[in-house]
């Protein structure tokens, strides 16, 4: 059998835009890859258990406190397959489905970041809520929101109408998984939750106590199901991991929507756009 090849940093077209792959120098098989200048993933090809960006860990986080077993997982929104690699590695057997819009960057995934070697892993080219629609009913386990245009989550991803999708979607004890970026006040973030929080029984938020004050721009990591959320072990978790963060549930979660309303298809919704400076 032959060597499998390096992939070769530098710059790709993609549909979107350009795909750049970099190299880290730290560790001998973890690359980046950035779109438009902006970093959307991060994967170590050897140890695909690495997670090097905390929004990533906290994602992990969250799954390694679910039941034990295989997942049926839907990812929205592809990048390199980051959280797709790390459960394949940490819940063999798990299958999954990743849906993203833009064929360019799957196809610099495949060819450079070694994709064929995620086992049970499929990709449809389409957008996330035509993916998620087609669907059956009851068919995930996990369902994983972390789709951005540049730094900004798209708001068609945050309404009513696509979280009820999402819910129909997930098994009774599924869970879903969203991944939000906002600034100060966090405005946005409190309306995707809202809309999470209407949608589902449980909800619960983490953060780096920074983000979540508010005080700098950055990720947050939504988690919701109509079953009970492991609230305890999960508090622990992320705030014993590399992280170190804050998880918001239930009573205190709805203190901090504040009467925030949820986004329905239509709304007028002033997305967060991070400061100039976040990613030089």
């Amino acid at each position: 059998m032959g060597r499998i090849r390096d992939p070769l940093p530098g710059r790709y077209p993609a549909d979107s835009g350009e795909v750049e792959l970099l190299r880290d120098l730290d560790r001998q098989d973890g690359w980046m890859l950035l779109m438009d200048g902006v970093p959307q993933s991060y994967v170590d090809l050897e140890d695909p258990a690495y997670l090097d960006f905390p929004y990533m860990q906290l994602m992990a986080e969250v799954i390694d406190c679910l039941p034990e077993g295989p997942l049926d997982a839907v990812h929205v929104g592809g990048g390199a397959c980051t959280l797709p690699r790390y459960i394949s590695a940490v819940r063999p057997g798990s299958r999954h489905l990743v849906i993203e819009p833009d064929a360019g960057l799957v196809q610099v995934v495949r060819e450079q970041l070694r994709l064929k070697s995620v086992p049970r892993l499929k990709v449809r080219v389409t957008d996330g809520r035509a993916g998620v629609g087609a669907l059956p009913d009851a068919s995930a386990d996990l369902l994983v929101v972390d789709a951005f245009v540049g730094a900004t989550m798209p708001v068609e991803l945050a309404t009513l109408t696509f979280m009820a999708d999402v819910a129909r979607v997930l098994r009774p004890t599924g869970t879903v998984l969203v991944n939000v970026a906002d600034g100060k006040g966090l405005a946005f973030v409190k309306r995707v939750a809202a809309t999470v929080a209407a949608t589902f029984r449980h909800a619960a938020l983490l953060a780096e106590p920074g983000i979540l004050r508010g005080r700098r721009f950055g990720n947050l990591i939504l988690t919701a199901s109509a079953t009970e959320l492991p609230v305890g072990p999960l508090t622990r978790k992320a705030a014993g991991g590399l992280a170190q963060a804050r998880c918001v549930a239930e009573d205190d979660l709805t203190r901090l929507i504040a009467g925030a309303a949820p986004i329905a298809d239509g709304d007028a919704v002033l997305t967060p756009v991070p400061p100039p400076a976040l990613f030089e």
